[in-house]
């Protein structure tokens, strides 16, 4: 039987990551080290950092070329074909190694808005697998102690949606509150600008943090040029940002 396990790193910092974490970090035989091409060289970097800060004895760390996703036959089944072929590279890299214990580390967290479960999932239909979730700092928790702020209005419910969604379906009903991420296209600028407020921020936790806060119609222009001069400077961002609009 194989031991993966499914580590949540935050954002990248390593005070993201919890006693836990580490622990199952030590005990891995082989860490996973997904690269996304030249543009985001440096999140297989900072996995590897991250290695080196936190263990005495770090194991064998994997470098693997992720697949491309194409969409020409639909978003979602672009998708499910994207997932089946890095399902693929993990279960190719695992037997090349020869792993038992193999560690995959996770922005985020791997619970929320991310689809390395579906993938682990996917893996375990060839190989004997039990499967270990680790959770850390979260990029929802960590924008919000930033701005020093509670995700949620008094007895109020908040959504948690991607960038996606808020495009082709707007605010989501029934709430004044939204988190949104994995938003490469700063939805934002699909909304109305009367009276609603943003927090957004980008490399949260790191050296590199960036926050800006306000009204839409004010922050909004400031968050698109400070993203751009981020993303041609690190040759990659990742951020996320809550949205309120008026009563």
């Amino acid at each position: 039987m194989i031991e993966l396990s499914l580590i949540g790193i935050g954002t990248g910092s390593p005070g993201h990551l919890t006693r836990e974490g580490v622990a199952a970090m030590e005990l891995a035989d082989l860490i996973l080290i997904p690269a996304k091409g030249e543009d985001k060289s440096d999140l297989g970097e900072l996995r590897e950092m991250l290695c080196h800060k936190l263990l005495r004895r770090p194991p064998p760390l994997a470098r693997f070329e992720m697949p491309q996703r194409d969409s020409r036959q639909g978003y979602r089944q672009g998708v499910e074909d994207w997932h089946d072929a890095i399902a693929l590279r993990w279960e190719e890299v695992i037997r090349e190694y020869r792993a038992q214990r193999p560690a995959l580390l996770v922005w985020g967290d791997p619970s929320l808005y991310d689809s390395t479960l579906r993938i682990a999932e996917r893996v375990g239909r060839r190989l004997p697998l039990n499967l270990r979730v680790v959770p850390g700092i979260t990029a929802v928790q960590a924008l919000c102690a930033a701005h020093r702020i509670p995700m949620n209005a008094v007895a109020e419910p908040v959504q948690i949606t991607t960038g996606r969604q808020l495009r082709e379906n707007g605010w989501p009903e029934g709430v004044r509150r939204v988190v949104v991420m994995l938003d490469g296209e700063c939805s934002f600028q699909t909304l109305p600008e009367n009276g609603t407020r943003i927090w957004w921020g980008a490399f949260l936790g790191m050296a590199e943090q960036m926050l800006i806060a306000g009204d839409l119609s004010e922050a909004g222009p400031r968050i698109l040029a400070a993203r751009a001069a981020a993303r041609a400077a690190h040759g990659w961002i990742m951020d996320i940002y809550l949205l309120e609009r008026p009563d």
